[in-house]
């Protein structure tokens, strides 16, 4: 006995739930086969033409700005790139810091000047 005994086999077209006659839906349901109205002409659906319409009928043209706003920055000097230690923990309230070079070198070099006694 295999899996694929249950599976159905055939048509894949399924017509069950199509309006029949006499039932009140207000949206009718057509079959599967039934051709479909296509609204878009094949011939000049992938053209440069289309694509121009397809923009222009896109394109607000409410929501574009006269004028150019390539100038538009702020005075000089008021941009400013943070320090390194800006926004690090002090060290003072019990949280950790990181260490700068020169700190660290100066404790190697009292640690070898003093070591500590056992």
């Amino acid at each position: 006995m295999s899996d694929t005994e249950n599976i159905p086999q055939g048509d894949s077209v399924d017509n069950d739930y199509t309006s029949r006659t006499g039932q009140k839906e207000h949206i009718p349901v057509q079959k599967d086969e039934d051709p479909v109205e296509d609204p878009i002409d094949p011939n000049t659906a992938d053209s440069d033409q289309q694509l121009a319409r397809d923009e222009n009928e896109a394109i607000d043209k409410s929501n574009i700005m006269e004028g150019r706003t390539r100038g538009a920055t702020k005075q000089q000097g008021t941009y400013r790139e943070p320090g390194d230690d800006e926004g690090l923990p002090s060290g003072e309230d019990g949280t950790s810091r990181i260490a700068t070079t020169k700190q660290t070198d100066d404790s190697i070099d009292a640690e070898i000047q003093n070591p500590p006694r056992k």
